[in-house]
């Protein structure tokens, strides 16, 4: 089971690659349905609420070039991910607590109120960055060729989402032991 979990996740992570590959070969049409049967199947294998949404804009991406037969929905995609989690980790700064929030008392409950401004000040940088991450799929999906949006949002945004994480553990270290000489 988790094996089949962790194999749907990756291929949803190489979308945009199978996507480029995919209208290489067939028409948008073909390559909406082989995605809508992926996100179907993901949807099935996870029970967690959290992929409605994204499972909505996938269907409603589909629906979209089943109508018009264009493949330029099927590359707004990523710039759509952005949006939504823009969405979910805005709505928490508005509605504590935060989505970071959330996660950081799952290793700490009793957060303190230090962790708790923090994890506020992390989730508005994490808004900041799915405003700019998603500006640039939107920008590369309508202005740059296939080759340049697979890349981007197949690779190089991974990279740029690793060294968020990777940043943002680096400086919670710091805060934390900050934390504990105060």
């Amino acid at each position: 089971m988790a094996w089949r979990n962790w194999s749907l996740g990756a291929l949803t992570l190489c979308y945009p690659v199978a996507v480029y590959v995919g209208l290489q070969y067939w028409p948008p049409r073909m390559v909406a349905m082989l995605l809508v049967a992926l996100m179907l199947l993901r949807l099935a294998a996870v029970r967690h609420a959290g992929w409605r949404p994204l499972a909505l804009v996938a269907g409603a991406i589909a629906l979209a070039v089943l109508a018009s037969g264009e493949a330029m929905p099927l590359k707004l995609y990523p710039a759509l991910v952005n949006v939504v989690l823009l969405a979910v980790f805005g709505w928490s700064l508005l509605r504590p607590p935060t989505v970071v929030e959330r996660l950081a008392r799952l290793r700490e409950p009793d957060l303190p109120p230090t962790g708790v401004a923090y994890t506020r000040k992390v989730t508005a940088a994490w808004c900041l960055f799915f405003c700019c991450n998603g500006s640039i799929a939107l920008a590369t999906a309508w202005f740059a060729s296939d080759r340049v949006w697979a890349l981007y949002n197949g690779a190089i945004a991974y990279v740029l989402i690793g060294a968020m994480f990777a940043g943002e553990w680096l400086v919670r270290r710091q805060v934390m032991a900050r934390s504990r000489h105060d």
